[in-house]
């Protein structure tokens, strides 16, 4: 059973479409959709494990390949729906994580979920690149993580093709102005995050940005978690709820019949009825970048970009008191 996509050409460009009061807020107090393990769509279900994986999943997926290769690619596929799909259904947040293969000498990249995607790295940007070049008002945040056999000089190649993909789109992370306004004018589009220290060396990269993880396999569970997050304040800046779940190894031994997509459904109306109860902004108990699993699929996009119009009634945007 699948997910229903959404087809609502507003969300393909649901930035420029905000209300006129809302381009002088900064984009870190809107709330903006984003995708968890976005790449997850195209995992490659013959590959190797990568290399963070135990020596003893390695030996049991070794020995029982046959059982344990459909069971991790359930359990590790968290969309149906491609990158430019995702930015046409209105998401602007990409949870990216990114590898080198052992033994490879072509020296590609691809993206991770406990195996590789046939996706690699540099198409895929080049995609979004060509995306935003049909959407000038649209902007996009690239969260790159996990880097699994990146060495120094593998970091500075790949950033150097990063900023040959994206020139003048990416968004420098000191002085810049983070207002839609700001971004239109300056003909910025990317910021993009990059979660290791080669970022300090490259005023185009923005450090990681804090993801809120509940590691809870129900619905119950992520809400509960994300609102005792709420309950200490929000960070500053960036920051992510992650309304996505996650089973336990135990869970998904014992219960060889279900998947991620199955209790993603299951759960899925609770989740939606609790950021319909959300709202963006500056207060410490704001949303600012909500991520999901199945994220082409209706209402989560247009729900997170509704929240936004919270901020447009009178009165309701208030600056923080410093």
């Amino acid at each position: 059973m699948a997910l229903s996509t959404v087809n609502d050409q507003n969300c393909e460009d649901w930035m420029s479409r905000l209300s006129p009061k809302l381009w002088n807020i900064p984009l870190y107090n809107l709330a903006i959709p984003g995708s968890h393990d976005t790449m997850s769509y195209c995992l490659d279900i013959s590959s190797p494990l990568v290399r963070s994986e135990s020596q003893s999943f390695r030996l049991v997926d070794g020995l029982f390949y046959c059982l344990t290769r459909p069971i991790i690619y359930k359990w590790t596929t968290t969309q149906e729906s491609d990158v430019v799909e995702q930015l046409n259904a209105g998401i602007r947040y990409f949870d990216l994580r990114i590898a080198s293969k052992q033994h490879d000498s072509s020296g590609d990249l691809y993206f991770t979920h406990v195996i590789y995607t046939s996706a690699k790295v540099l198409e895929t940007m080049e995609k979004i690149a060509v995306w935003l070049d049909s959407h000038p008002k649209e902007i996009v945040i690239l969260a790159c993580s996990h880097f699994e056999g990146l060495s120094e000089k593998c970091h500075e190649r790949f950033i150097l093709n990063l900023r040959r993909i994206f020139g003048r789109k990416l968004c420098p992370s000191k002085g810049s102005d983070l207002t839609l306004g700001g971004l239109w004018r300056s003909r910025h589009q990317v910021l993009l995050s990059y979660e290791d220290e080669a970022a300090a060396r490259h005023r185009e990269l923005w450090p990681d940005i804090p993801y809120w993880w509940a590691n809870q396999r129900t619905a119950l569970g992520v809400t509960t978690y994300l609102d005792r997050q709420r309950e200490k304040g929000r960070p500053e800046d960036f920051f992510v709820c992650g309304l996505n779940l996650t089973a336990e190894r135990r869970y998904i031994v014992q219960h060889p019949c279900a998947s991620l997509l199955k209790i993603s459904l299951e759960n899925h109306e609770s989740l939606l009825d609790w950021l319909r109860q959300q709202h963006p902004g500056p207060s410490s108990d704001s949303v600012n970048i909500v991520a999901g699993d199945f994220v082409g699929t209706a209402p989560f996009c247009d729900l997170v970009i509704s929240l936004n119009e919270k901020l447009a009634r009178p009165a309701a945007y208030t600056e923080p008191v410093l």
